[in-house]
């Protein structure tokens, strides 16, 4: 077990860029099981359910690319074009502060700290750019590949889901108790996590979206989906998604009772979702001290990027459930001893 651990983990640091298409597709897989399990039940044939629930997975899929990638990418570009005025209305903030605090900060220390920002967006702006057409073209590559191959692993994952298994195990010992154990605890947990997860990044992107939109604040597309995105990162993605809002509002409204007003009322969706939406759609989910998730996504993110951090819950799982079956044989082989 600790061999096939160490080896799982091995290809995933230093050949997770390559599978990245078929993790991509497993989480999907993983995704639609959960309905089609559920059908299934119901004495459907597999096939027949594989096929709608792939079919209107897909359409879906389109549907919210034609109705909302273009916006956000429109909206992307168009505060791209307007980083000048966010950049401006910083530093008449980090100008205005001897005025109002001259005992913590002077008027030189301010002037150094505009320079410095000036500096360092500069430097951004001439390594974003640095690439030329040559990143644009292999990003366009990558992304006709993964429209292609991700939809198609993700249709044989399901259809020949029982083939699949059979053929793994031919070449693991499935009567291992202690793999039997941990393949339990991680199928489960893993699977309701990542629908959990989708669950909670349409709810959370929706009600923002409506929020934003009600309040007429710009770029409410972008920022929205910005903040369904940052549920994937527990604790920190809230937190780091909330500056963007409050520049933007700033800048569009100034200090006043609508930035107030809308800042308050985000923060009650934040609220109810680490309180009331997460606990309810992950109620059967394994308890994992926060502070164990924080270094997990620190870790896993460290190591491999954005997959990283999205799996970082699940893997903290997965270890999780070794230790627990491992100190649960230990403590079987103790009492038989003492039987003994």
């Amino acid at each position: 077990m600790l061999i096939f651990i160490i080896a799982i983990a091995l290809i995933v640091i230093y050949a997770g860029k390559i599978l990245t298409p078929f993790l991509a597709a497993l989480v999907i897989a993983y995704l639609l099981e959960g309905i089609i399990s559920w059908f299934t039940k119901k004495r459907i044939p597999r096939i027949i359910v594989v096929n709608i629930v792939f079919l209107t997975f897909i359409s879906f899929v389109i549907g919210i690319m034609l109705w909302a990638f273009p916006e956000i990418g429109r909206q992307a570009k168009q505060i791209g074009s307007n980083i000048p005025l966010y950049i401006e209305a910083g530093q008449d903030i980090i100008l205005k502060l001897p005025e109002r605090y001259p005992d913590l900060i002077s008027t030189e220390q301010a002037s150094t700290a505009v320079r410095h920002i000036n500096r360092e967006v500069t430097t951004f702006a001439q390594t974003a750019l640095s690439g030329g057409v040559i990143k644009p073209l292999f990003w366009t590559v990558t992304v006709i590949i993964y429209l292609i191959l991700v939809p198609v692993m993700v249709y044989f994952m399901l259809k020949d889901k029982r083939t699949i298994f059979s053929y793994c195990k031919r070449y693991l010992s499935v009567s291992n108790p202690l793999l039997k154990s941990v393949w339990h605890d991680v199928d489960k947990q893993i699977g309701n996590y990542i629908r959990g997860k989708f669950i909670e990044i349409l709810i959370v992107w929706f009600v923002s979206f409506i929020t934003f939109t009600l309040f007429e604040l710009q770029y409410a597309m972008l920022l929205s989906f910005i903040v369904g995105i940052s549920v994937l990162i527990p604790y920190i993605g809230a937190t780091i998604v909330t500056l963007p809002i409050a520049i933007v509002a700033f800048v569009q409204w100034g200090i006043g009772s609508q930035f107030y007003l809308l800042m308050g009322v985000y923060l009650v969706i934040q609220i109810l979702d680490g309180n009331v939406l997460a606990p309810l759609i992950f109620s059967e989910a394994v308890n994992i001290h926060p502070v164990a998730i924080i270094v997990a996504i620190l870790v896993f993110g460290g190591i491999w990027g954005f997959w990283g951090i999205f799996f970082a819950i699940p893997l903290a799982t997965v270890i999780k459930a070794v230790i627990d079956a491992w100190h649960s044989g230990l403590e079987e082989l103790e009492i038989t001893s003492t039987d003994t």
